[in-house]
């Protein structure tokens, strides 16, 4: 019969499975099952499901009247090839965290959860863990829950070793809440709050200066390796900024990343206003002054590529400014009232740095 025939045919071939062709289902399912205690940890009572299932269900939280959705998706840039190259895992996935949740925290919303894309050709459960488990206190630390993710092993995609990182963050604020920066007037004030270091932003240039200069990461800058000044993870301004947004009016908000202070902070208000930033209200952590030295940048490149010490900055008006900053050093915060609003002329720069 023809489909004997077949059958007898088949059997003396040699079998190909997944496994053969660089794809462990096993591996994934085991990476799944040691990651549970990690998102069990950043569980809100509005998750519905667990970690593993096809989709992340999750209710509105109580108490919205109003609520809007809002949501953002990033990665973490070529800091990620330097974590690979100095096989340190466990940072990066609060890096993937920050830049996606400090960015909806500009309209003024609370993150609801946090979703993740790995991606890799061969997958080392031990190091994907470390990743997951930076992500889940990424996650902790902002009081939103890991929902969920997916795990991506594509043999032939990436060298061995690398593996990518995307990030999807979900939250909600009222309606009437939504910050936008249309409230914003001359003579508003600028609050800067710092940054743990360069963030997830400009290290293309940071390698290529590691590269060019030869660079030992283990030399040291006030005692500290210059690897741990790069690798330090990206502030999450979450539970301060709320905590804040509830005792005074934040007209305006700005994420510091690509792009710096120049092209950041014309995102949070109107085109007929400057910000004009004193140069003189903060100075730039060591490891800024590393790069710009060994880069031999301008302070015009400087403020448009790296945060340079800024990593969030919020926009009050000048009756608020004192409890604010009170506010914000009372929840661990170190800030600097950087400059003001001002009118701005026909073909004026919407940041002048004075």
């Amino acid at each position: 019969m023809p489909g004997k025939q077949l059958s007898q045919e088949n059997s003396s071939k040699k079998k190909i499975n997944y496994k053969d062709s660089g794809v462990d289902i096993d591996a994934g399912e085991s990476l799944v099952e040691k990651i549970k205690p990690f998102a069990k940890k950043t569980s809100r009572p509005e998750l519905l499901g667990s970690i593993g299932g096809f989709g992340s269900l999750f209710e509105i939280p109580k108490g919205y009247k109003q609520p809007v959705i809002v949501s953002g998706t990033d990665g973490v840039g070529t800091k990620l090839k330097l974590a690979i190259e100095l096989n340190q895992h466990k940072t990066i996935g609060q890096d993937l965290v920050g830049m996606c949740v400090n960015d909806i925290l500009v309209q003024g919303a609370e993150p609801l959860f946090f979703l993740d894309y790995y991606a890799c050709g061969k997958l080392s459960v031990d190091h994907a863990a470390e990743v997951i488990e930076g992500i889940a206190k990424g996650c902790e630390l902002s009081g939103c829950t890991l929902a969920g993710g997916e795990t991506a092993e594509m043999p032939g995609m990436y060298h061995e070793g690398d593996y990518d990182l995307a990030g999807f963050a979900v939250g909600v604020v009222e309606k009437d809440e939504i910050i936008d920066g249309t409230e914003v007037n001359e003579g508003d004030v600028l609050i800067g709050i710092k940054s743990s270091g360069p963030h997830s932003n400009g290290y293309s240039l940071i390698r290529k200066i590691i590269e060019t200069h030869q660079i030992d990461l283990t030399e040291t800058i006030n005692g500290e390796k210059i690897s741990e000044h790069l690798m330090k993870p990206t502030r999450l301004y979450v539970k301060s900024i709320l905590n804040l947004k509830s005792q005074v009016t934040i007209k305006a908000m700005s994420h510091i990343t690509g792009g710096g202070l120049t092209d950041n902070l014309p995102r949070s208000y109107p085109n007929h206003f400057k910000a004009e930033i004193l140069q003189a209200s903060w100075q730039f952590p060591e490891i800024f002054r590393w790069i710009q030295e060994k880069a031999n940048l301008d302070l015009s490149d400087m403020y448009r590529t790296f945060n340079c010490g800024i990593g969030f900055v919020i926009i009050v008006d000048k009756k608020e400014v004192d409890q604010s900053i009170h506010v914000l050093k009372e929840l661990g915060e170190e800030v600097v009232q950087l400059g003001a609003i001002k009118k701005r002329e026909l073909n004026e720069d919407q940041v002048i740095y004075i």
